[in-house]
Parts: C-alpha cells; sequence; structure tokens
C-alpha cells in the first residue's frame, strides 16, 4: 500500500504528470480496417476502439480485480452490481481508502453529474445513475448531482442556444434522474446556475491552487477560447469537497467522496486531487466506467441530434424494434453458412453488448455469449433478446418518470441537511 498523503488517502503528491494533453489520451493507434481512426479519450470527445489497459497505464488508475468486488460484497453485504461484476466499472482511485475508511465506521459520500446538453437521456447517459444508486443503497450514504448547465452554455458551439435553454433542459434532466429510484432524504441535485453561490469559496480556493498552465495542458484550452471554459473545470471539481454544501453537511465538514463516472472525465478530478493536496483536503476517490457504445458500433459517437444512434429514454417499443433492427452493428459473419461454420464475435456485436449493460440473468449473458461464438445463435435472435430486454426497462422508467412532479424535483433540488 503507498504511503498515506496530508490529505488521508494513498498517492502522490502529483498525478496530473501522467496526463496526455488535452485532458486524456491519444494513442496514436489506428483502428482495425485501413485508415481507421486515431483513438482519442479527452472530456469532450471520445473515437475509436479504446484499449482499456492501455487507458489505466496512460492515466495512472488502478483495474478493479474480483477480489476487489469481493471485498465491496463483504464489506457492503449486497451483491456487487451486474456493472461491477461484468467490469464495465473497471477502473479505480483510491476506493481502497473509501472501504477501509467505511469498515472503521467512517461514512462518505457520493458525487456524480451531467452536462444538460439534450431535454432526453439516452441508455448511455443511465449507466453512471443505476451504477450510482447501487451504491447508495449498498453503502447507505448521501449523494449530490451537479447539473453542469453553465458549462454546457460556455462549450456550445450552436449559437441559437441560450444559457435559458440549459438550465431548462437540466431541470428535466433531473426528472429523469430522479426515475432512476435515488432516496430523497439522501440525495440533493444541484444547477450550477442556482448554487454556485453556495460552492464560491472553495472554487476560489481551486482557482488559485491550479495555474493557467496546468488547465491549459490538462484541457488543450486555446487562446481563441472564451475565459469561462478555462475557470470550469474548479467549477467541477469544488463538489468533491463536503465542505462545498454548508447547508448539506455543516461549515466545517470534511467528509470523504467517491465519484462514480465515465473514465473521460477523469482528467477533471486528477486537476482536483492535485488541487486537494495544496489545499490540504481529502482527495476524491473515483471509480471509472467504460464507455456505452453507439448503436453503430465504437467508431460512431452517439449524439441527441442523430436519433439512429442510440437509444433514447422516450422512445416507444415500436422505435426501439426498428433501430436495434435497422442500425444495431452485429458481429455476425456475412453469410448463414459461415455464421454456422465460424460463429459469430460478441465482442464487437452491439446487441450483445447492450445486453451486458442492462440485463441482469448472468445465466442469459453466459448462454447467448457461448451459442453466438459456436453459431447456434444468430445476430437476429440476438437482436430479439437485446430488444425484449430494452422495451422493458425504458417501458420502466418512462412510468416512474411520469411519476416525478414539479412538487418532488422542488424537494430533491432544495437544499437541506441529508440523513447520513
Amino acid at each position: 500500500m503507498a504511503k498515506e498523503d496530508s490529505s488521508g488517502n494513498e498517492g502522490t503528491k502529483s498525478e496530473t504528470s501522467a496526463m496526455s494533453l488535452e485532458g486524456g489520451a491519444r494513442t496514436g493507434e489506428e483502428n482495425g480496417g485501413g485508415g481507421g481512426e486515431e483513438v482519442v479519450v479527452t472530456p469532450w470527445k471520445v473515437s475509436g476502439v479504446v484499449d482499456y489497459d492501455k487507458l489505466i497505464k496512460e492515466f495512472g488508475s488502478k483495474r478493479i480485480d474480483h477480489e476487489l468486488v469481493e471485498r465491496i460484497e463483504r464489506v457492503t453485504g449486497k451483491p456487487a452490481h451486474p456493472l461491477l461484476r461484468r467490469g464495465v466499472f473497471f477502473s479505480h482511485r483510491d476506493l481502497g481508502y473509501i472501504l477501509d475508511m467505511y469498515e472503521k465506521g467512517k461514512k462518505f459520500f457520493l458525487y456524480t453529474g451531467r452536462g444538460p446538453s439534450s431535454r432526453a437521456l439516452h441508455l448511455g447517459h443511465l449507466i453512471p445513475f443505476m451504477f450510482t444508486k447501487y451504491l447508495q443503497e449498498a453503502f447507505n450514504v448521501p449523494l449530490v448531482i451537479q447539473l453542469t448547465d453553465d458549462e454546457k452554455f460556455l462549450f456550445t458551439q450552436d449559437p441559437k442556444k441560450k444559457l435559458e435553454d440549459f438550465y431548462q433542459m437540466g431541470k428535466d434532466n433531473a426528472k429523469d434522474i430522479i426515475a432512476c429510484g435515488f432516496d430523497p432524504e439522501k440525495t440533493f441535485i444541484f444547477s450550477d446556475l442556482d448554487y454556485v453561490g453556495t460552492m464560491w469559496k472553495n472554487i476560489l480556493k481551486i482557482q488559485k491552487a491550479v495555474t493557467y498552465n496546468q488547465v491549459k495542458g490538462i484541457f488543450g484550452f486555446t487562446d481563441s477560447d472564451n475565459i469561462g471554459k478555462h475557470g470550469f473545470p474548479a467549477v467541477q471539481a469544488a463538489p468533491s469537497f463536503s465542505s462545498s454544501f454548508p447547508d448539506i453537511f455543516g461549515e466545517k465538514s470534511d467528509l470523504p467522496c467517491l465519484i462514480p463516472c465515465a473514465i473521460d472525465q477523469d482528467p477533471y478530478f486528477r486537476m482536483t486531487r492535485d488541487a486537494a493536496y495544496r489545499l490540504k483536503l481529502k482527495k476524491p476517490a473515483l471509480i471509472h466506467s467504460k464507455f456505452f457504445p453507439a448503436l453503430q458500433g465504437d467508431n460512431t459517437k452517439m449524439s441527441a441530434s442523430d436519433e439512429t444512434s442510440a437509444i433514447f429514454i422516450t422512445d416507444t417499443p415500436a422505435q426501439i424494434k426498428k433501430k436495434v433492427n435497422k442500425y444495431a452493428f452485429s458481429g455476425g459473419r456475412a453469410t448463414l453458412e459461415e455464421h454456422r461454420e465460424l460463429g459469430g464475435i460478441v465482442e464487437v456485436d452491439i446487441a450483445y453488448r447492450y445486453l451486458t449493460f442492462f440485463s441482469d440473468d448472468d445465466e442469459l449473458i453466459e448462454k447467448l455469449a457461448d451459442g453466438y461464438r459456436k453459431g447456434e445463435i444468430l445476430s437476429g435472435e440476438m437482436k430479439q433478446e437485446c430488444i425484449k430486454v430494452l422495451q422493458d426497462l425504458v417501458k420502466q422508467h418512462q412510468a416512474r418518470r411520469a411519476e416525478v412532479t414539479d412538487e418532488t424535483l422542488k424537494k430533491f433540488m432544495t437544499p437541506r441537511p441529508l440523513e447520513r
């Protein structure tokens, strides 16, 4: 185990030295097939087929192994979430420290967020919230959820989008987040536009602890970027510290923080962990997820402006069926004869991969993978299994969403002490 630093977490003084420019990794490799796309992972762009082992090495995080999953089950007394068992959440920073503290009877809080860029969420947006709900229930801890409406306004390339548009999208997204089933007594959802004043003391401290050259190197900002972009990373960093929420946790609170997020958000929190060291605050711990693929596969980006790239939680059963059948990239062979002889490739088959994210049935997942590889299960049959699971998931979410009223939203977004 590494020597503990003054923040109370494992680790060394600086972590940003492990970062590539533009906030992430550029492997310099091409994807299979002539002239493939360079693999890029930043907070704003993910493209290409990601080698997660290489990403762990480049980012300097640690892999979540079987022993750590078993320890989580032992500590919580609950079975691990399928997303954890199946390696969707695959990497971490200081998760062992969080478990050490928890075993000593010391609580922590969860922090995750959403950048509201569309009124409707797609299934990929649900992944961190589904997993965070599991963490909240398993550890019985409070949660804060940041809506970065300010970020989306600062970074948008659409001159027609107004600040008020992002604020309203945040409110709409919050209702979908609530529909994931979070405990209202333990959950605070906030818009940066509403709450940034309360966090301002910590934001200023973070801004002073991070130099312009650091931010430029981490995030790849240029001289033509607006000045708001340069200041925003401190706003996303601030909720990592419980003292940013005096009306939630108390003025002198120093609770440890665990952040579930996709690994492309890691640059923000490497910067945060470095700032925490300088400010003598607890470094936030992180647990990273892999990326959720677009229907067309890893080389296509899911986009709210392209309805064919994703399943949205507003889609009808007919739309889900059509999208999966028509657009989901298949790992099947060119002909039926070849498929029967050679078997399918589950690693690239989107219908199968979606099932690994959203089906709770481990036996079904194993049976489908085995049958597909042997050529006993066809691509169309795999898609039918996927369609059933996704239709049921979306239907249930829509039913819960319909029950979220403005009054419910107000309760979640009102600052008040949370149960611990």
